[in-house]
């Protein structure tokens, strides 16, 4: 039988909020593990995890991701687990008061932006973001096009 290798490769993108980046300025990321039951696990590595609607707060000196929608796995037993609960998120504490003091009357808040398994492991990439204004999303609107259509220009030339 063939050796696992360590460390273990990571597997793709298991859910991405790609809307997070088109309502809110992202700051910085970080990495965090997440709380879940057996079921829960099963169903994320199915990819029927939600982030689109979640964000994190910091409540009691501890970080929860509220809002996620994680489907019930289909072949779990009859337990009945609501699937938008809160789930605790595992930071260092440190981590934990530093983002507390960023977020501190800022206007800024906890958006989680993808999720993904690493070492076998289900981990929520959360990112610290202020959110933008009509004018900001209109403006970053007409740079990607104008992005893409220089890139569209340039492959002509070719």
């Amino acid at each position: 039988m063939a050796k696992k290798k360590k460390g273990g490769g990571d597997s793709p993108i298991l859910a991405s909020n790609r809307s997070a980046s088109h309502v809110y300025h992202l700051e910085h990321r970080i990495e965090a593990g997440i709380v879940l039951l057996g079921s829960e696990v099963k169903s994320v590595r199915a990819g029927k995890i939600n982030l689109k609607e979640a964000y994190a707060r910091i409540s009691g000196g501890e970080l929860f991701l509220i809002g996620a929608h994680i489907s019930p796995y289909s072949h779990a037993r009859s337990e009945e687990i609501d699937p938008v609960r809160r789930r605790k998120l595992l930071l260092h504490a440190a981590e934990i008061r530093k983002l507390a003091r960023e977020l501190e009357g800022t206007g800024m808040t906890l958006v989680p932006t993808k999720a993904y398994l690493k070492n076998g492991r289900v981990k929520i990439e959360i990112a610290v973001g202020r959110g933008k204004k009509l004018h900001d999303k209109r403006e970053a609107r007409r740079k990607r096009e104008t992005e893409r259509e220089i890139a569209r220009a340039s492959s002509l030339k070719r």
